[in-house]
């Protein structure tokens, strides 16, 4: 996921550092991940990002950022990357780039929008699209740790092919320790659909989320039209803000 928060601080003591694309995954007809080895990589938190930079033969540099997908249990750092038509840099990324293939790098940044297996309470995850990258991480991170406080993960797609790491899901919440996963296709539905077939709304945060006096953390990820409009409905409902934490990107930059 190509991030746009305002989370972009980066600490001065972070260095770019070469990595090495060990692997790659298509998630879907637009996305694909990207499995990364790195020489120096001190480790990340669930929900961190990296900045990611390209420099072409005439020295013309482009910079993006994306969250880091894969759980800090594993040894390489896995992003995964929506193309974006016109992008600079996704149509590489997603298209372009092969096994062996280096590029810059530094991370992880952030801190706001992190969850690990010590903080206690249900949790809430809302993703649409390519924001369900920091999500996947947190949920990598619950399955390793083997942490069985119940987890909802509530996922808007545009159809059924767009749905990333829809095996992987399914293989998470088969595995009986308390996750939940719920897809909703907003724009096609295959025959026999039984999930949702509409946008994340009201109804749905209520009937599949948590109580309020559960204090469930609640993680925001996608468009923002869905991370304003989820959120607010959150705290319309009662839950606590401190426990609302929100991620947006957008279609620009790539």
């Amino acid at each position: 996921m190509i991030r746009n928060g305002s989370d972009s601080a980066v600490p001065r003591r972070l260095q770019w550092q070469t990595a090495e694309v060990s692997g790659l995954i298509d998630e879907t007809p637009r996305v694909r991940s990207l499995v990364l080895t790195l020489p120096d990589w001190p480790g990340h938190k669930p929900g961190q990002h990296v900045d990611i930079r390209l420099t072409g033969e005439d020295g013309y540099r482009a910079q993006r950022s994306y969250s880091i997908a894969s759980a800090p249990e594993s040894e390489n750092v896995m992003l995964t990357v929506e193309r974006i038509e016109d992008g600079e840099v996704s149509p590489y990324l997603s298209i372009d780039v092969r096994k062996g293939d280096k590029f810059e790098l530094r991370g992880p940044i952030g801190g706001h929008f992190v969850w690990t297996s010590a903080l206690q309470g249900p949790l809430f995850l809302i993703a649409g699209g390519s924001g369900v990258a920091p999500l996947m991480a947190m949920l990598r991170h619950r399955a390793a740790a083997k942490n069985k406080a119940p987890a909802t993960l509530l996922y808007s797609s545009r159809a059924f092919e767009d749905i990333i790491y829809r095996t992987e899901l399914e293989r998470l919440a088969a595995m009986g320790d308390g996750l939940k996963i719920v897809h909703t296709l907003t724009r096609q539905q295959p025959a026999g659909w039984a999930g949702g077939a509409r946008r994340i709304d009201r109804a749905m945060l209520e009937s599949e989320g948590f109580p309020p006096a559960a204090r469930p953390r609640i993680f925001i990820c996608g468009p923002t039209r869905l991370v304003e409009s989820a959120s607010q409905i959150m705290l319309d409902l009662g839950h606590e803000a401190n426990l609302i934490k929100t991620e947006r990107f957008g279609p620009t930059g790539g």
